[in-house]
């Protein structure tokens, strides 16, 4: 059988004595996939992506999986994938796409190429000041700030114009800043998973009472979703917008804005959950995929 490299973390692998509270996602998806890939001859292997280049003997393709801790040690992330394919294993997604994908100014790319995106502020760091300001630039008295590199809501803040920090505050990071939509808290976010460019499913996924914080680490959930034609081509768009063809694997988070589009939250291309759950076929899909590239 073809071995399939499923690359994970210290803290996502099964054999870890800590792991993270999110971690029995990697097991759903272990679970899903095993099976699928087994009928196309493919043999899955999870390997930590930190473990020594020997680990990758006799691999063919490496998927990025549940690489969560990546946002904190990217070069090393970055430079591991270059390795790994210039030993001759198919990375995916591939470095390229990675490089582009982990700093979320990709975003603003997006928006050069015709996506409908959320109005945004880029800074190298965010003071109180700057905050405030940006409220009235965006007129909205709740704004989000997020890490320019960061991934399932690590560092987001939350403000609020009557409720800001001390003036000599400052976040400590690259941020980006966006206007608060109350449609995260209301119809939720809806996620899109593509497998090579083609939609396998959709779901819905809603905060817990009092929180806009969508990961099941928040006490976020999901349900499934079933898309209308509207939706289909909303997030189709997005990966007819990608610099480079359609990757293997993307998850398209999408939040209705204020005039009722829907507009791209996050394109996940490099370690997104692909929510085995609510996509029952995901794996069959995700094997024949796999399997087409590797008898390319």
């Amino acid at each position: 059988m073809t071995k399939i490299g499923f690359l994970a973390c210290e803290t996502t692998v099964p054999s870890s004595g800590e792991r993270r509270g999110d971690a029995f996602e990697h097991d759903l998806m272990i679970a899903a996939l095993e099976p699928a890939f087994a009928e196309q001859g493919l043999q899955l292997h999870v390997i930590d992506w930190e473990a020594p280049i020997e680990a990758f003997d006799g691999i063919a393709l490496a998927m990025l999986g549940t690489a969560w801790n990546y946002q904190d040690k990217s070069d090393q992330f970055i430079a591991k994938l270059d390795a790994l394919s210039a030993s001759g294993i198919t990375v995916c997604n591939a470095p390229e796409v990675v490089r582009w994908n982990a700093t979320k100014t990709y975003l603003r790319d997006l928006a050069q190429r015709g996506a409908h995106t959320i109005p945004t502020e880029w800074r190298s760091d965010v003071t109180t000041a700057d905050a405030l300001a940006a409220m009235e630039r965006f007129g909205c008295d709740k704004m989000v700030v997020k890490r320019q590199v960061g991934a399932g809501a690590l560092d987001q803040i939350l403000l609020s114009r009557g409720d800001m920090p001390p003036s000599d505050w400052h976040y400590g990071h690259a941020a980006m800043l966006q206007p608060f939509l109350p449609a995260i808290a209301e119809e939720g976010e809806l996620s899109f998973i593509f497998i090579d460019g083609a939609l396998s499913h959709a779901l819905r996924k809603r905060p817990a009472a009092g929180d806009y914080r969508i990961q099941s680490l928040y006490g976020g959930t999901e349900s499934m979703h079933e898309p209308g034609t509207a939706e289909i081509e909303a997030a189709s768009a997005i990966i007819a917008a990608l610099p480079f063809p359609a990757p293997l694997y993307a998850r398209i988070d999408m939040l209705r804005a204020v005039d009722g589009r829907l507009t791209i939250m996050e394109a996940e291309l490099i370690e997104p959950y692909l929510y085995p759950e609510q996509g029952p076929d995901l794996g069959r899909r995700l094997a024949l995929a796999v399997a087409k590239r590797l008898s390319q």
